[in-house]
């Protein structure tokens, strides 16, 4: 046992709001140990969602005024001090929530990454030129920010998803609150220690922990908020996209997915096995790109499937922490509960179950949440376990006859985040990037893997039209303006005076 970190909020440059044991606090426990307290942190209120906010709009009117160049320098800086932090914002990630050092270990980089992906946008940040249809009359684009952003984040990427919010936010003008999951409120505060250290001005960047349903509602609904961005439930996102629609603020929606990979009868099954292992489990199946349905073809089915129960029973549930484990535990008691909530489903519309399907009790593991690595057989596409999104260790088989039937299947639920298929077919291959309907596709790689220079999102429920990561989040986190510049000397009306 450790002691818990004391978290608190960071409010215009000071840590504020230090939480007691009374009952304006909240506990994050180690979900492979519930009985250790991980961190201790406030149920902030509306007082500190007006504190925050106020400082960040204070701030706002000088940051967005800061060379864009230098802003990039404060995240690159970030960057650094993430590279030197690596190994102990893993070990506490491990502890907080559960993922093995190895998965948090990448999580971190893909902050660190991102802060340097970013830091170079500062230096472009490109608009456009284009020729005016008036003589003596200059046209351009630029892009300016927004204002006060609200970045309201999830638990199972609690480094890398705030970083992909806050560091092209910042680079671009804007100044942030971050709302994290009451999940991971200490690798939250160790993140914006981390913020602080790199010397960002006092309300450029903001803290403020608590219940989702409560401070997380109150920054959507403030009216000084001008732009939310959420990670998290297709369910609380519809709820985020209507109050920002009626209050006009700009919103970015990254939510839920029931991600597949197809393996035909031509797959290198070897390759295939090895991404299906990592797609399903990798993070307990707690990735919204996880692969939650695997789509074989009718040839190779018995036989893949009897690769897939070898490797899975194989593998090892226990502390993210230990080096020797393949897969760590739930998140907590309400999302274990979930889980095995729909394996009673799955029975009950006629699934089979091939492996796993219990909570996991042996040994240490009956003091954490954990849950058997999972294989339904027998799934239909009609089956709630092949439409709706689990979050947890479980993969549905669905059998099929021939290539369209798979992308059809593929296509066939409310998400569309993430995709997958294993072919030596080249058409097969170049069919699927055209038809399948997700923002990320992978051809002969798992559903799960993305770097953070390339767009991040999905289509239908999955989102809203936007991407994070790459080029596309300045889209997220600036205003187009469009400039004019008239040298003529007179009046030039255009459509009218070069028209006669």
């Amino acid at each position: 046992m450790t002691t818990p970190l004391i978290c608190q909020n960071y409010i215009n440059g000071q840590w504020l709001h230090k939480p007691s044991l009374e009952s304006h606090s909240l506990e994050s426990r180690n979900p492979a140990n519930k009985n250790e307290v991980v961190a201790i942190f406030p149920r902030s209120g509306i007082e500190d969602i007006n504190a925050a906010v106020a400082a960040a709009c204070q701030a706002y009117h000088s940051w967005r005024k800061v060379p864009a160049p230098a802003r990039a320098e404060y995240i690159f800086r970030v960057g650094e001090l993430l590279l030197e932090n690596k190994e102990e914002l893993a070990q506490l990630m491990s502890r907080e929530m559960g993922k093995p050092l190895t998965e948090a270990r990448g999580d971190v980089q893909e902050g660190i990454d991102c802060a340097f992906y970013s830091a170079g946008e500062g230096r472009r940040l490109f608009g456009q030129t284009t020729p005016s249809e008036m003589s003596n009359k200059f046209a351009m684009t630029v892009r300016m920010p927004i204002g006060v952003c609200a970045l309201i984040t999830p638990w199972n990427f609690p480094v890398a998803i705030p970083c992909w919010k806050a560091m092209p936010a910042l680079v671009c003008g804007n100044t942030v609150i971050l709302k994290p999951a009451e999940d991971t409120p200490a690798c939250a505060t160790k993140l914006i220690e981390i913020f602080a250290s790199a010397g960002l001005p006092p309300g450029v960047i903001n803290l403020v922990h608590g219940v989702g349903e409560e401070a997380g509602k109150a920054l959507v609904e403030h009216p000084n908020i001008d732009l939310v961005s959420f990670t998290g439930s297709s369910e609380t996102g519809a709820f985020v996209g209507a109050t920002c629609g009626l209050t006009h603020k700009r919103v970015c929606l990254e939510m839920g997915g029931k991600n597949a990979q197809v393996v035909m009868e031509d797959a290198d099954l070897e390759l295939a096995l090895d991404g299906a292992v990592w797609g399903a489990f990798g993070t307990t199946g707690q990735r919204c790109t996880a692969t939650s349905r695997l789509i074989l073809h009718r040839d190779i089915k018995e036989k893949f499937t009897n690769m897939l129960l070898e490797r899975t029973n194989n593998l090892r549930l226990g502390a993210g922490t230990d080096s020797n484990i393949d897969i760590g535990p739930i998140i907590n008691e309400k999302q274990l509960q979930r889980v095995k909530q729909y394996i009673d489903i799955a029975r009950e519309q006629g699934a089979k179950i091939l492996i796993g399907g219990e909570i996991a009790t042996d040994g240490e593991l009956v003091n954490g949440y954990f849950f058997e690595p999972t294989i339904l057989d027998q799934v239909t596409p009609n089956m709630r376990v092949a439409q709706e999104e689990i979050f947890g260790p479980v993969v549905a088989l669905i059998e099929i006859s021939s290539f369209e039937e798979a992308i059809a299947i593929l296509n066939d639920t409310n998400y569309g985040l993430s995709s997958s298929v294993y072919t030596r077919d080249i058409n097969r291959a170049f069919t699927a990037m055209r038809d399948i309907e997700a923002g990320i596709t992978y051809i002969n790689g798992p559903t799960i893997g993305a770097e953070v220079h390339l767009p991040f999102g999905g289509v239908k429920q999955t989102g809203n039209g936007h991407r994070e990561a790459g080029t596309t989040a300045l889209d997220i986190f600036t205003e187009w303006k469009s400039v004019y510049v008239d040298f003529s000397g007179s009046l030039q009306r255009a459509q009218i005076d070069n028209r006669g």
